[in-house]
């Protein structure tokens, strides 16, 4: 094993709560959530890393990779994963990270032995910009220029029309009824063979249900199914939809057959819907977050019309409260009670889980949500104090606790701390019959903001989604994107870090060991890669437990900083 700076010492806590105003029983919730204030960085020196969001080739065909250290002999599956790979054609550049072109990377891992594979996804969009060598397809940050082949009435007519949904699944691997697709955030996916990652088959959601897309971050009973959300846009403004598809298929050629909307829920304002990456579920419920992220729809159809791309109109709103709505799974019924929170931001929930009368939602979470269009590919390829002035007024995600009171009766008292757990600092005041206000309580000590808080978190997700758990993973952010790997103990908010310099660490992955018996028995595996040598990406394998390094496999490519992934243990 390389010598690191791997911090294997439990860091301390080090945290301040809010004990003394929560016990109180009269507390008003705005003085508490005042007390929890955003929090901004001040780093100064960062490197700079524009080769992490540079154009790579593909790699079609499996290669070897030179494993050091020892890999266990126990690990039989591949790691997939998804990310852009491409951010220009010809002469034309995508302005957002998010706009690259979907590559998906395969690590098959058996025996102790890695062998890599990537492929780009042969969407439309990548088709029509390859066929003519130039941006023919909008993406999120990026408006595809009229097409100078067309005459001047045609371009002029073309600024008139909407701007049609890309099918560039960039985001996930995600799984219905045995299937891996790929997705995005449109109605689009694509099933792809999980071995030779080939693009199957396009499939558009709004083909089996009435809606206009789905997030690529579904969750699952353990029987299967699925969840997820999309929204949806009619006559009478947008709303939106809880999904459920079932775990089974018909036939071979099945792909989203079955699938149905659960529940539909109007927005607080209809021409104006929030933005959402991804969503909560406990047992019995699912959760959406209502953020004050939004879309002003007006904009979004018009902005062909304007020279606008999409993200022009998401824009943040920090004078709205978030709302938790809580949807019964099993009756498809909204509940009346809402929870409202302060104004925060959050693309990923870390888990969610129901106990004694309180539903628990955890979840990475900023002050500030503008860091969506902060993730410009010129940001991302600054220096110098550029680069570090946009970093510091970035706010930090951070892993914070919400409690929520699930037994709101009419006899409920207003006014008063329902969060009864000990030791929680959590509050819940009803402000009515049918709203409770919340203010969270954190999941780290003061010490996780020496690493740049936390994002892409992960759990043993098999056994303990949706149930009481320990431990959680994720990445430190003290840069633009992940440049540590972090085990959080939740029992004592202490945690332990695997960090190199020049490193930088996809979204770690847990796999259990075979006869697990806790809940940390296992691996972690992320995707290591460097701005600063050519060729230098390896697939890390830490030891769950212990965070320490059980091995690595070298691979000679360059891989573009990515977004997610799953382990596919049957390959």
């Amino acid at each position: 094993m390389s010598t690191s700076v791997l911090k294997n010492a439990f860091r301390t806590s080090k945290g301040c709560s809010l004990t003394s105003l929560y016990r109180m029983s009269c507390i008003k919730p705005q003085t508490i959530a005042a007390a929890q204030k955003t929090y901004f960085t001040e780093v100064h020196g960062l490197p700079n890393i524009s080769p992490l969001v540079r154009s790579v080739e593909e790699t079609p065909e499996p290669i070897p990779t030179t494993v050091k250290g020892t890999i266990p002999s126990w690990i039989h599956g591949s790691l997939l994963r998804n990310g852009p790979g491409k951010f220009e054609f010809g002469n034309q550049h995508y302005n957002h990270w998010f706009d690259g072109m979907a590559l998906m990377h395969r690590f098959q891992i058996v025996d102790g032995h890695v062998t890599y594979r990537s492929r780009f996804l042969r969407s439309d969009s990548y088709k029509q910009n390859s066929e003519r060598n130039r941006i023919m397809v909008s993406e999120f940050g990026t408006l595809a220029l009229a097409d100078p082949c067309k005459n001047f009435f045609q371009r002029f007519l073309s600024r008139f029309e909407m701007i049609k949904p890309t099918d560039n699944a960039s985001v996930n691997f995600v799984k219905y009824k045995g299937d891996y697709y790929v997705s995005t955030e449109t109605n689009y996916i694509h099933r792809v063979d999980p071995d030779t990652l080939e693009s199957k088959q396009k499939v558009d959601w709004s083909k089996f249900i009435a809606v206009n897309g789905a997030t690529a971050h579904p969750h699952f009973d353990p029987d299967g199914t699925a969840y997820n959300m999309g929204n949806s846009y009619r006559n009478k403004g947008a709303f939106y939809n809880i999904i459920r598809v079932p775990p089974e298929r018909d036939g071979p050629e099945d792909t989203l057959e079955g699938a149905k909307i659960l529940c539909s829920i109007a927005p607080r304002d209809k021409s104006k819907p929030s933005y959402y990456h991804s969503f909560g579920m406990s047992e019995n419920y699912v959760v959406f977050i209502e953020q004050p992220i939004k879309m002003d729809l007006f904009k979004i159809v018009t902005g062909r019309l304007r020279g606008k791309s999409l993200n022009e109109g998401v824009f943040w709103d920090p004078n709205q409260e978030t709302t938790f709505h809580l949807i019964d799974k099993h009756t498809g019924k909204e509940m009346p009670v809402k929870y409202h929170a302060k104004a925060l931001s959050t693309f990923h929930q870390i888990n969610a889980f129901e106990q004694d009368g309180f539903l628990m939602l955890d979840m990475c979470c900023s002050d500030d949500g503008q860091a969506i269009n902060n993730f410009l590919i010129q940001n991302l390829r600054q220096s110098g104090e550029a680069l570090d002035e946009m970093y510091n007024t970035m706010s930090r995600p951070l892993p914070r606790r919400f409690v929520l009171p699930l037994n709101i009766t009419s006899e409920t008292p207003l006014e008063q701390n329902l969060n009864t757990r000990p030791d929680s600092t959590a509050t819940a005041v009803c402000r009515t019959k049918n709203q409770v206000f919340c203010t969270f309580e954190d999941l780290h000590g003061e010490d996780l903001k020496d690493y740049g808080g936390l994002e892409f978190p992960h759990i043993n997700y098999a056994r303990y989604n949706t149930k009481p758990y320990r431990y959680y993973y994720g990445c430190g952010f003290r840069h633009l994107v992940g440049d540590s790997l972090i085990k959080m103990d939740l029992e004592s908010k202490k945690f332990k870090v695997w960090q190199q310099p020049d490193l930088y660490p996809s979204e770690p992955v847990f796999i259990p060991s075979p006869n697990a018996e806790e809940e940390d028995d296992g691996v972690i595996l992320s995707v290591i890669i460097t701005p600063v040598k050519d060729k230098s990406t390896f697939l890390l394998v830490l030891d769950a437990k212990t965070f320490e390094e059980l091995g690595r496999a070298e691979v000679p490519v360059n891989i573009p900083y990515g977004f997610h992934g799953v382990f596919n243990s049957s390959a």
